[in-house]
């Protein structure tokens, strides 16, 4: 496996299923300082690895449980990976289930940018 690919599992496992307490540092770790993070209609939402954290951080603690899982991937194209992720957990006490892709480009050992493409799991 060359380095792109343990990159996109160390953003998955250890940073999207990090300890929360850590995420601060992990992201550090595997995000640029100049790292920008866009979201569906929230272009450049995210500017470095704290930031970054913080979104996270908001995210998960919407979940119950929350984990996520590689399903497709991680594929590598020149500076670009890209993989599809499942999510689960419990949502508001309900059995919660949400799948996404993410797109990033990396320079060096951390990644610079980042494109998701996520279902909505808190939409009724």
């Amino acid at each position: 496996m060359t380095a792109a690919p343990r990159m996109y599992e160390r953003w998955i496992h250890e940073l999207w299923n990090g300890d929360l307490a850590e995420l601060p540092a992990i992201a550090r770790g595997v995000v640029s300082d100049d790292f920008v993070g866009n979201w569906p209609g929230n272009t450049a939402l995210v500017h470095g690895p704290d930031e970054l954290a913080a979104v996270i951080r908001q995210g998960r603690e919407m979940f119950d449980e929350l984990s996520f899982d590689i399903e497709v991937g991680p594929i590598e194209q020149g500076d670009l990976v890209s993989g599809r992720w499942v999510a689960t957990g419990r949502y508001q006490g309900s059995p919660s289930q949400f799948h996404g892709h993410d797109l990033l480009r990396r320079d060096g050992d951390r990644f610079v940018e980042y494109w998701v493409i996520a279902e909505d799991p808190t939409a009724s």
